[in-house]
């Protein structure tokens, strides 16, 4: 039966992607709105919270709340990610042959490119 839940995580994803694309300083209330979906105002501000314990935002006080700020750039998080899931499998090159065998032809074409092979 489904929950309606979304998966571990998520929420911190959409509102660091909120951030990101706002280019500077929000405040839990337009995070909020930036995200929409329903959440709660205190939902929202306790997300916020533990990104910024876990160093991943910064804050500075605007009026009675916070205005939090990334400092980590989507790329580095997305890098982590996929270190992370290689890292956790027990058969590296099945998963990076699973990876590489879903990227699209462009996505291979960079990847020749950074490693320095010509197509």
């Amino acid at each position: 039966m489904a929950t309606g839940r979304r998966p571990s995580g998520a929420l911190e994803q959409e509102v660091l992607a909120a951030l990101w694309a706002a280019g500077g300083p929000l405040t839990p209330a337009a995070v909020q709105e930036q995200v929409g979906g329903g959440l709660a105002y205190t939902t929202v501000k306790t997300i916020l919270d533990r990104l910024h314990d876990k160093k991943m935002l910064t804050r500075v006080r605007e009026g009675k709340a916070f205005a939090y700020t990334p400092v980590v750039e989507q790329a580095d998080l997305a890098a982590e990610a996929m270190r992370a899931a290689l890292e956790g499998s027990t058969d590296r090159p099945a998963v990076l042959s699973k990876f590489l065998g879903e990227i699209s032809p462009d996505d291979a074409a960079m990847i020749r490119e950074l490693l320095g092979d010509s197509p």
